[in-house]
């Protein structure tokens, strides 16, 4: 009985698996496309039509193909997008501006905050850090309208600081490592005190070492959730030209399919690449937390 709920766990698994790498895989042979093929295996549902496909014996009206193997593999879009189309590059550059700020802002603030909580010992502590988990329950939308009042009055608006200064002080990071930091003994910053050490010298050669993995934990998340931010560039900021990559992937391939495949490969691959190489970092960083899905 336990070898069968074992193997039937194993299908559903592979069977979820296949479902979410579907659309990935679907990208990328669509960007190794030709644009005539693309339009040919995918007019029934993208509406996209033209003279050739028409007259293509290929095509059907009421189905989609998908072969996955080009029938010839082209690196056209690709040099459309990152050699033609300088627009693209210089938006992939403002999402890292954006993204990357926030990550090194929020792990500082964080660490330090999670330090307080879970090492420190004051009054209100526990009332306060339950504020924290409210703000953090609270849905993206509500605060959207506070910020924006804020940043207008600290005439942030249309700059990076309205969107990197809220997303440093997040709530997320703070709960994460606190969660993390609470398996450290209280023990150690004692010894560590009686070994002369003060408060600032305990957190950063004791906790913070010890912290390494729910820090790239959060890094990881913060990462993935803020490369792939649209509703803050498009309050916060007006000017098209400071907008990230992830605003701008929704009219880059405007009636060119195969331009549009190729922007998301690229876009998606830093997010994929970091999967591959942290993602042993990412499980044991909410594993040691002690956060359970």
């Amino acid at each position: 009985m336990k070898k069968m709920r074992k193997a039937l766990l194993s299908a559903v698994l592979a069977v979820l698996a296949v479902l979410f790498v579907f659309p990935i895989a679907l990208t990328l042979t669509q960007s190794l496309r030709s644009e005539h093929e693309i339009t040919v295996n995918l007019a029934p549902v993208s509406g996209a039509e033209s003279s050739e496909s028409t007259l293509d014996p290929r095509a059907d009206k009421e189905y989609m193909a998908l072969n996955w193997v080009p029938d010839r593999a082209t690196l056209s879009q690709y040099y459309e997008v990152l050699v033609k189309q300088p627009r693209f590059l210089f938006m992939f550059w403002n999402s890292v501006f954006l993204t990357v700020p926030v990550i090194v802002g929020q792990i500082a603030v964080s660490s330090l905050a999670g330090y307080a909580f879970s090492q420190l010992r004051f009054r209100w502590r526990e009332p306060l850090f339950f504020l924290y988990v409210v703000t953090m329950l609270m849905p993206f939308q509500v605060t959207l309208v506070p910020n924006f009042i804020i940043a207008d009055r600290l005439g942030l608006l249309d700059s990076y600081s309205a969107i990197i200064f809220p997303g440093v002080f997040g709530a997320f990071g703070v709960f994460l490592l606190r969660q993390f930091m609470t398996y450290i003994p209280y023990s150690y910053g004692e010894a560590a005190r009686v070994d002369g050490c003060g408060r600032l010298q305990t957190f950063l050669r004791i906790v913070l070492p010890l912290s390494k993995p729910g820090i790239a934990a959060l890094a990881i998340l913060l990462f993935i959730d803020n490369w792939n931010m649209v509703e803050q560039p498009l309050i916060f900021l007006q000017d098209a030209n400071k907008q990230p990559l992830s605003v701008y992937l929704s009219i880059i391939g405007e009636g060119e399919l195969g331009i549009a495949f190729a922007a998301s490969t690229v876009y998606m691959a830093p997010v994929i690449l970091l999967m591959l190489y942290a993602e042993n970092h990412l499980v044991e960083g909410i594993q040691l937390s002690g956060i359970k899905g």
